[in-house]
């Protein structure tokens, strides 16, 4: 599967991360983390190791995106606060923050 990594594409099969990470010590998990076989590795240091780049040079977010899509498991650093479900869409947050009411749904759209 192709991905784009730090403006770079990169073809990867779940395969080729899991020979590239095949005894291979894990770093401490201080953020974002993917489960590789039976070990938790930050997303840094697999994303350092697959696309052979510095840990500067791309963000935790690419990498879990692309190992997502690969069938990994990821996990959000220890203590991230998940998103609420009920949150306002950009275009309500900004009716707010002018002045208005957010409208829970427009006249007419909610009986169906």
């Amino acid at each position: 599967m192709r991905f784009v990594i730090a403006r770079y594409p990169f073809d990867l099969t779940k395969s080729e991360v899991q020979e590239a990470m095949k005894g291979r010590k894990p770093e401490p998990v201080t953020g974002e983390s993917v489960t590789i076989g039976r070990r938790a590795f930050p997303v840094k240091q697999v994303g350092e190791i697959i696309t052979r780049q510095d840990r500067r040079d791309f963000s935790a977010a690419e990498v879990v995106r692309a190992l997502t899509k690969l069938g990994f498991t990821c996990h959000p650093a220890a203590g991230a606060v998940p998103a609420p479900a009920d949150r306002r869409s950009v275009l309500e947050e900004a009716s707010v923050l002018l002045g208005g009411t957010p409208q829970a749904d427009p006249p007419g759209e909610g009986e169906r």
